[in-house]
């Protein structure tokens, strides 16, 4: 027993970390059953969300209230897997497998839809004012749209499927991994590659920083790093003893000292985006249902200096304790 407890020290003081949190300051049931998936806004106002036992609903976090009730292709069956929300608050994209449709989150109505046929659907995300829309697919393409003039521009870089998107607010600049152990950073104007970035095992989630300061690759094994956007140089590598860590969301805080990110296995951490070391973490409630219980933490975000919230598998979105780390 002693030897026990002093193994579980050792521990302790070698991660660095606190003790797990899984008690939140509040839990508010946003999808009855459980959610497909799940955005929440950058500045922690809106999160939409896409029910298994419901269509897609818009919250608005503030007054914890709906907002509006979403069809996305008609009643029936909610397929909705994939959801992006606009740095501005402006658009919404939502996407079942073969098709994606723009919502207006100022009147609530849509915009338009539009299906993709050849190949899958895997992640979308959509820049201000709706001006462009990135589709990640299962045949390693990435298609950048316009809806307002139609064009279209193809990325060809990846040569095995798309898991990951994200845009840069303006929407000239794109960021896509895939099962072919690269990250892009690439310009929508013309598809030409900025920097590449490579890993060891296939590149599960990416995500850009809104500020234009850096850039998240993660892979499926045990590397995940943060780069400069200015440079492509490699400013730290995220700091875990796991032997395998998947990453199922990622935000930058607005001052850009922290890195916040949730896991398919009800983790939500806090990150040092300098040194790379984890500086907190939480666990969200399971989802309902039988063994093993487990959640996906799809979306989290800073509410305030002393707080944040995550939307996940379990149909909940709960509001936890920061630490003024910050």
């Amino acid at each position: 027993m002693l030897l026990f407890f002093r193994l579980w020290i050792i521990s302790l003081i070698l991660t660095g970390c606190s003790f797990i949190t899984d008690a939140p300051l509040k839990s508010s049931v946003h999808s009855e059953g459980g959610a497909l998936a799940a955005v929440i806004s950058n500045d922690a106002t809106i999160s939409v969300v896409s029910g298994i036992s419901q269509n897609v609903t818009v919250w608005d976090l503030q007054k914890d209230q709906v907002k509006y009730h979403w069809s996305h292709q008609g009643e029936g069956n909610n397929l909705v897997v994939s959801l992006a929300i606009a740095y501005d608050n402006s658009y919404v994209v939502t996407s079942d497998r073969e098709a994606f449709g723009l919502w207006n989150l100022a009147s609530g109505e849509p915009e338009g839809f539009w299906r993709i046929d050849e190949s899958n659907i895997r992640d979308v995300a959509v820049s201000d004012q709706g001006r462009g829309i990135l589709v990640g697919r299962s045949n390693g393409k990435v298609m950048f749209f316009e809806p307002v003039s139609g064009r279209r521009l193809e990325f060809l870089g990846h040569q095995e499927k798309i898991n990951s998107v994200d845009i840069s607010p303006n929407g000239f600049y794109a960021l896509s991994g895939g099962n072919d152990y690269v990250a892009y950073l690439w310009d929508t104007r013309n598809g030409q590659v900025i920097y590449k970035f490579a890993h060891p095992s296939r590149v599960s989630k990416v995500a850009l920083d809104p500020e234009g300061r850096y850039a998240f690759t993660a892979d499926s094994q045990k590397l995940a790093r943060i780069w400069d956007v200015q440079t492509g140089k490699e400013i730290s590598r995220l700091s875990y003893f796991e032997r395998q860590k998947i990453f199922s969301s990622a935000r930058f805080s607005k001052d850009g000292k922290y890195l916040l990110t949730g896991s398919p296995t009800r983790r939500i951490d806090l990150w040092d985006v300098q040194s790379g070391e984890q500086l907190q973490e939480w666990r969200v409630a399971p989802r309902d249902g039988p063994q093993p219980q487990s959640a996906v933490v799809y979306a989290v975000g800073f509410l305030s200096e002393f707080s944040l919230i995550s939307e996940s598998s379990s149909g909940l979105a709960e509001v936890w304790p920061l630490e003024s780390n910050k």
